[in-house]
């Protein structure tokens, strides 16, 4: 069986495949957000909602926790009142809602938003150099961040 990229699906899951996959996710210059949304992957693969869990809760990666409460992560310190409540954010907002809020928040809610964009490497205001040109999170990590995000829905 072979991959979506023509290789051999035993070797999927291997460095090869990681890099290959993330030569064919979407560059940040090339994301179109449209009516509040992207409909697609930005790396032709889900995401892993554990990956996406740690990328949330770490201080030098998503750092969600600093401005948003979620319950899921109540064992992690510094929850920040900020941003809502993550709880059932699954339930109010789509994949294509949540990828667009994570890829370019400003562009989803306008530019009074202090959410940063997570996946765009232009436009900031005085960043430090070892970030210009780069942006916060990687394509995989926007969406295993995406991924773990929607395993948060509202108890029914």
């Amino acid at each position: 069986m072979k991959s979506t990229w023509g290789i051999p699906a035993a070797l999927c899951g291997t460095v090869l495949c990681s890099s290959i996959a993330m030569a064919d996710a979407v560059a940040p210059t090339d994301i179109v957000i449209t009516d509040g949304s992207i409909a697609q992957s930005l790396t032709g693969a889900k995401g892993d909602p554990a990956a996406g869990k740690e990328a949330f809760v770490g201080r030098k990666l998503g750092n969600c926790l600093a401005c948003h409460v979620n319950t899921d992560t109540s064992t992690e310190q510094f929850h920040g009142e900020v941003g809502p409540a993550l709880d059932g954010v699954a339930s109010r907002y789509n994949e294509a809602e949540l990828r667009a809020i994570i890829v370019n928040s400003k562009e989803v809610f306008g530019e009074g938003t202090i959410m940063p964009a997570f996946y765009r490497t232009t436009g900031f205001e005085r960043p430090r150099k070892k970030f210009v040109g780069k942006s916060i999170l990687s394509a995989q990590q926007v969406e295993d961040v995406l991924a773990y995000l929607l395993t948060l829905k509202d108890k029914e």
